[in-house]
């Protein structure tokens, strides 16, 4: 009999892979996904708000505003993956206690082991993504936010000019008004109301458009006439001109890095206690995957009977300790309090110490036991 690298392959799926195994992925991964759409969108419309804001205000473009919500979106996902992997498991393992199938599958002989090799086979996929949308993609998406941010505030001043609609730029010393915007982008009839260190002036056009000359972006003007100063003074003028061009300024903004939007290599490069708090907090989100997973299932058996969300209350309590136990620990961290060796670990041995004490309460402490010496022996 001929033995093909197909029929290996087939073979290695079923032997190590099971049908139960593949259900149990199959369904996590679809829970998963549903959770965490729906709590990125809500969060995400929260926040993205406030961008819609800068671009009505003209501080930020359209397309930037249709990037930053991508990149938002991308933070998002990065950030609740965890929180979503540990409800869906909640969620998936509740309904299957509520419709008595995990009854039949330990009638089968199918016991917590089993059922943790399943939920893994899944787990440890997305920790990998996690740990790569944590330590890379969500400081780069970060980085871009700000970069695009920057871009556009720099280029807000030539930016919202409309017919029949007077624009204030640079802080009120520049009104702009223009009746008509043809569809060369030509603009007639201009009004401009400008102040040159800190004398006033107004001109007047036939018509003008917008161009790129050495030293920034003007306003050409054709056909007009300029008056600068105030009347009675010495330094009064009024002039026509055939041709005159006005600059817009152009915001010189620096870009001012937050931690979240500096890479985890330099992070790492870095001395600085801050950097190793914000590399530590990078590094949460993959473990947080991992050991809520491990919670989560023995979670999902504390109350069969209070149907598919009976546990959820109680988990979602453990999650909110969870969380603000981290951020109580970055902060001690950042004073020094506790040593930056000891990190998270502590937060993690009390989250597996609790993994214990359920396993423990739910199976009994002499099945633990008869467990781990039959894994010993093998």
């Amino acid at each position: 009999m001929k033995i093909t690298s197909k029929k290996i392959l087939n073979l290695i799926n079923y032997r190590f892979i099971g049908i139960l195994d593949r259900m149990i992925a199959w369904n996590l991964l679809k829970t998963v996904s549903s959770v965490l759409s729906v709590i990125v969108i809500i969060i995400v419309s929260r926040k993205f708000i406030k961008v819609l804001a800068l671009a009505i205000e003209g501080t930020i473009s359209g397309g930037t505003a249709i990037h930053i919500l991508g990149l938002k979106i991308v933070v998002a996902v990065a950030s609740f993956l965890p929180a979503s992997i540990f409800m869906a498991i909640l969620m998936v393992l509740g309904r299957m206690y509520q419709d008595q199938e995990m009854a039949a599958i330990a009638t089968a002989g199918g016991g917590v082991v089993r059922i943790y090799r399943a939920v893994f086979l899944l787990v440890f996929p997305l920790s990998i993504v996690a740990y790569q949308l944590s330590l890379y993609a969500a400081p780069w998406a970060e980085e871009k936010m700000l970069v695009l941010t920057n871009k556009d505030m720099e280029t807000a001043d030539i930016r919202g000019i409309s017919a029949g609609r007077f624009s204030e730029y640079s802080h009120g010393d520049l009104v702009f008004y223009t009746e008509e915007i043809d569809q060369n982008q030509r603009m007639h009839n201009i009004f401009i109301q400008n102040r040159q260190h800190g004398t006033p002036g107004i001109i007047n056009a036939e018509y003008g458009f917008l161009k790129n000359l050495p030293g920034g972006k003007y306003i050409v003007l054709s056909n007009g006439q300029r008056t600068q100063g105030i009347p009675g003074k010495a330094n009064f003028i009024l002039e026509q001109f055939d041709e005159y061009a006005v600059r817009i300024d152009k915001k010189s903004n620096a870009v001012f890095y937050h931690r979240d939007a500096i890479s985890s290599d330099k992070l790492e490069e870095s001395k600085k206690i801050e950097d190793k708090v914000e590399l530590q907090k990078r590094f949460s989100i993959p473990l947080g995957v991992i050991f809520l997973s491990l919670l989560a299932v023995p979670l999902a058996k504390l109350s069969p009977r209070g149907g598919v969300y009976g546990s959820l209350l109680f988990a979602f309590l453990i999650y909110f300790v969870y969380g603000n136990i981290s951020r109580i620990n970055y902060s001690w961290l950042k004073t020094e309090t506790i040593p930056l060796w000891v990190g998270q670990f502590w937060v993690y041995l009390t989250m597996l110490c609790l993994t214990v004490i359920l396993l423990a309460r739910l199976y009994g402490l002499k099945w633990m036991m008869q467990k781990l010496i039959s894994r010993g022996k093998l």
